[in-house]
């Protein structure tokens, strides 16, 4: 009988020899931004959807399609470029192809991978959902912040993007 599981996923952490715990101040500023991100995320998808009937995920793969040299991307940069599995993708890429959004073709430098391709009428859907989306961000997010505030935003979702792309 063989595992599923490999010895290296098996294995118990060692913790650090001396973890850096968050002082009261770093725990607040953590749950805060958080929080207040699982909710923004919770509201856009649910405005989004009840408004045109796509979910955020859904809208992210259109819009990361619609950026591309023709509107096209192999399905393997697509679940990167979404931070998604590519079982995940390849299942939202078949409810986008019911729809006539997006069809799928065979990459024509290799034979092998596949391309999720944006229909024109995938990019219509796209372009009706886009101010519902921009107006749910501008509301919840924009709004509610001064321009200090939008700057210090930037600096530091720059300085994490910077590291965390190191990382990968």
């Amino acid at each position: 009988m063989t595992s599923d599981v490999s010895p290296a996923a098996r294995a118990v952490p060692v913790p650090p020899a001396a973890t850096r715990w968050l002082d009261a101040e770093e725990q607040r500023a953590w749950r805060a931004w958080l929080y207040s991100w699982m909710l923004l995320d919770d509201r856009l998808d649910r405005e989004l959807t009840r408004e045109t009937g796509i979910s955020h995920a859904y809208y992210e793969i259109l819009v990361q399609l619609s950026e591309t040299e023709g509107r096209q991307l192999r399905m393997s940069q697509l679940a990167e470029r979404c931070l998604s599995s590519r079982s995940r993708l390849s299942h939202a890429v078949s409810r986008l192809e019911e729809r006539g959004w997006v069809r799928r073709q065979v990459c024509p430098e290799d034979g092998r991978g596949q391309l999720a391709v944006l229909t024109d009428e995938g990019f219509a859907a796209l372009e009706g959902a886009a101010p519902v989306h921009v107006e749910s961000v501008r509301s919840h997010l924009f709004d509610q912040l001064s321009p200090e505030q939008v700057a210090a935003m930037q600096d530091i979702g720059e300085t994490l993007l910077r590291h965390l792309n190191d990382e990968a």
